[in-house]
């Protein structure tokens, strides 16, 4: 799709979340730094909501709100940590940080080997909560896919959120609450976000074709609102990939678009990846994807059809493929990191196994 995304574009203001009893506590977190963890299925707008509160509550959000994505941090190499731009003014140089890490025995003047990234995680935390608002009283950080924080790190979490409690808000966005220890827990208010219903999908549809000036049918909206499931996010993105392509959105033109419009051949190219070896190119499609809107279980589901689709794989590497989906499926329901767990089946595959070995060693750490 050429141009901006529609959920950029359309992201909802605070008063538009239609869900009221999030809106409503999401409305009384403005006035004051509230820590909160906003939890709810992949898709339905979570950190959208967080955004629409930074922006309410922000005179500069700019400026005052930081979103950090878990992965960012736990499934990524300590090297890739402090090569990031937006992290390295805080680890490397001639920080106070740095320095400490340089001295010892090491005479090459590199980082010590001994350098946790736990300790590098939570420097930059204490340095992005440490900093003085830029407008009000206080700064948001925005911490997604909390369901991922290593539990021995979020105990150093907690007391960096006590030490920072007046001049920082904690959110959590998050699929999986229960994952983070009670102490955390205990500090932060809860934001229930459910799949929005179909009625509720086609209302979002409609104001943004409105703002958009396309041409619409509401059987096209339903079509559209029901193949999404319950992700407002996929469908807002099918929709505007209906428009695109037919300048419309009637039933007829989202049935033809949407039958095409797929991400076959980004998942090919996961599969060949790891067939040849490539597990951090396999890694790199499986995270492309799921950053546009996949949770886990569908990217699954889409997997094994697109393989079955090709020519490429014998029925034997097609039964072991099926075999190994079985047990990643529950890996994907109990796990923290769903790319993780599809790089695992994919590497699990492409050596040959027939069940999901533990432990697994992230390619991109070893």
């Amino acid at each position: 799709m050429d141009g901006p995304l529609w959920i950029d574009t359309h992201a909802p203001e605070l008063e538009e979340i239609r869900q009221s009893a999030a809106r409503d506590r999401l409305s009384r977190a403005v006035a004051e730094p509230m820590n909160l963890v906003v939890q709810g299925p992949a898709g339905v707008g979570k950190t959208a909501a967080t955004r629409a509160l930074a922006r309410a509550a922000h005179d500069d959000p700019d400026a005052d709100l930081i979103e950090i994505n878990v992965a960012d941090f736990f499934d990524r190499s300590k090297k890739e940590i402090r090569n990031d731009p937006r992290f390295e003014a805080f680890l490397q140089g001639q920080t106070a940080f740095s320095k400490q890490y340089r001295r010892g025995t090491d005479k090459r003047n590199q980082y010590k080997r001994d350098l946790s990234k736990a300790d590098m995680v939570a420097h930059i935390l204490k340095e992005y909560a440490s900093y003085a608002p830029a407008s009000g009283t206080y700064k948001t950080i925005v911490l997604d896919n909390a369901e991922a924080i290593r539990e021995d790190f979020q105990q150093t979490l907690r007391r960096v959120m006590e030490q920072h409690h007046r001049t920082t808000q904690f959110v959590f966005t998050t699929r999986q609450p229960s994952k983070l220890i009670a102490p955390i827990r205990s500090r932060c208010f809860p934001v229930q976000l459910r799949a929005p219903t179909t009625d509720e999908t086609m209302d979002v549809l409609k104001t943004i074709c409105e703002r958009e000036d396309v041409p619409y049918e509401a059987d096209g909206l339903e079509f559209v609102a029901s193949a999404a499931g319950g992700d407002l996010r996929r469908a807002i993105l099918s929709a505007q990939a209906t428009a695109t392509e037919a300048e419309e959105i009637t039933m007829t033109a989202a049935y033809e678009t949407l039958g095409e419009v797929g991400d076959d051949d980004e998942i090919r190219e996961a599969l060949a990846a790891a067939r040849e070896g490539d597990l951090k190119g396999a890694r790199k499609t499986l995270d492309d994807l799921l950053s546009e809107g996949y949770d886990g279980p569908d990217l699954l589901v889409e997997t094994l059809r697109v393989a079955r689709a090709g020519a490429a794989y014998s029925g034997d590497d097609l039964a072991r493929l099926h075999a190994l989906a079985g047990e990643a499926d529950m890996d994907l329901s109990v796990g923290l990191d769903d790319r993780l767990h599809l790089t695992h089946l994919l590497a699990a595959w492409a050596a040959g196994r027939t069940e999901l070995q533990a432990p697994f060693h992230d390619p991109v750490e070893a």
